[in-house]
């Protein structure tokens, strides 16, 4: 077990990155927050533009949270999102099952299959366990049984049984911007009986559940209070639980990871790290982060390094609410003052910038900061997009960063080959 010099705070804010305002005069959310503790630990550190993959490509959470995970990227770009789903809700799986995750929508049966009519059944946050209970261990044909697992808000994942699956099928979720258009219909993506086979069970799984959630009385009731239906399900990213490797392992670190949304709370699952959660956590602006900030301080009592996660800024992107992200963006900046002064190295970054002008993840690179007591400084005197631009560690991808950050706390070792696929970007 490596023994770290000091230990390390490593803040993740999903969708920290943004674009320009025109309510806030072009400044983005984070530039127009009031950040003084961010601003004082950028003043005292040094600012980054961080890469969560590719530049200029866009990522989902489970790929930018992942390699800021330590999770090299040769992997990480392998890793479908059902199985890290699965394990953040702790479903039970054996060897060959195929774990899919889903969104309960609102759907409209026609001749051609089903319109979609909202790809989140508008984000139904609540009553969701009892859909689940009429779509569990369901005969979907050829000796497979289906079941599905409520997850986080408006999401779910579905559990394919019965030996001979393949997770190489395609999607019936056509994605974010297609909601106008019909649910796709699953297909084998590779030759084969085990493709085949799943591909159908997927289908029917889809029809099936439409016939039992449309008269579901929670969608009735939701239909009398003029909210949409949850009477189906969209399914994507396939995947069988595979072996997850990591950096942090890799140099005989403990890890901790608080976080409150599924995806997350897979991955450090996945990752075999301390995983802190709590009713109190959600994925939610309205997550409270006096919790969360105080269970990090305290997993940093048995832990080298805690990673800490906060998803409410992406969604308010996502749903253009620029002034509420501004508002959470300055609470986390509060909840940070505590953790201040310490013999700490910290880390603040994103796993993703997510533009609220338009509600969609963008390529652009996601405004840093490391600090480190003794630690080099730059010039940059405010943590936002533009003085991040000049920062001292420059544009670096996120792998550069929680290696930048591993060092500050003294446990970088020199490199032998072996390290490389953990230190590619």
């Amino acid at each position: 077990m490596m023994i770290a010099k000091r230990k390390g705070l490593f803040l993740i804010l999903d969708g920290l990155g943004d674009s320009g305002i025109d309510a806030f005069a072009g400044k983005t959310p984070l530039e127009q927050a009031r950040t003084p503790n961010l601003d004082r630990l950028i003043s005292d550190g040094q600012g980054a533009l961080v890469d969560p993959l590719y530049a200029g490509v866009p990522v989902g959470t489970h790929t930018g949270t992942g390699v800021l995970l330590g999770i090299p990227q040769s992997e990480i770009i392998s890793m479908a999102r059902g199985p890290i789903e699965a394990a953040g809700i702790g479903i039970h799986t054996e060897p060959g099952d195929v774990l899919i995750r889903c969104n309960f929508a609102t759907l409209e049966a026609n001749n051609e299959g089903f319109r979609i009519i909202d790809r989140r059944a508008g984000r139904i946050s609540g009553n969701t366990r009892e859909l689940t209970r009429v779509l569990e261990d369901i005969d979907v044909g050829e000796d497979i049984c289906a079941t599905l697992s409520p997850a986080t808000q408006h999401r779910a994942v579905l559990r394919l049984s019965g030996g001979n699956l393949s997770s190489a099928i395609s999607d019936t979720d056509p994605g974010s911007g297609f909601e106008s258009q019909n649910a796709l219909v699953s297909m084998a993506k590779q030759s084969g009986e085990a493709a085949d086979r799943t591909a159908r069970a997927l289908n029917n799984f889809m029809a099936i559940a439409h016939e039992r959630l449309k008269e579901h009385p929670v969608n009735l009731e939701r239909q009398r209070e003029n909210l949409l239906p949850a009477n189906g399900v969209l399914c994507r990213s396939a995947g069988l639980r595979q072996n997850t490797s990591s950096l942090i392992g890799h140099l005989g670190l403990r890890a901790g990871l608080v976080a409150g949304e599924g995806t997350v709370v897979g991955l450090g699952r996945l990752l075999g790290y301390h995983v802190f959660t709590d009713p109190r956590f959600n994925s939610l602006p309205n997550t409270d982060l006096a919790a969360k900030f105080e269970a990090a301080e305290a997993a940093l009592a048995d832990n080298d390094i805690v990673f800490l996660h906060v998803k409410g800024p992406d969604i308010c992107a996502h749903d253009g609410d620029y002034e509420t992200k501004k508002k959470l963006l300055e609470a986390i900046d509060a909840n940070l003052e505590p953790l201040l002064g310490r013999d700490l190295a910290i880390a603040v970054t994103g796993d993703h910038s997510t533009d609220c002008n338009t509600g969609n993840h963008t390529g652009d690179p996601v405004p840093s900061l490391l600090f480190s007591p003794q630690g080099r400084r730059d010039h940059c005197s405010s943590f936002g997009e533009a003085d991040c631009a000049a920062g001292g560690l420059g544009r670096i991808p996120a792998t550069g960063l929680l290696c930048a950050m591993l060092d500050a706390m003294g446990v970088m070792r020199k490199f032998k080959p072996g390290d490389e696929a953990y230190y590619a970007p």
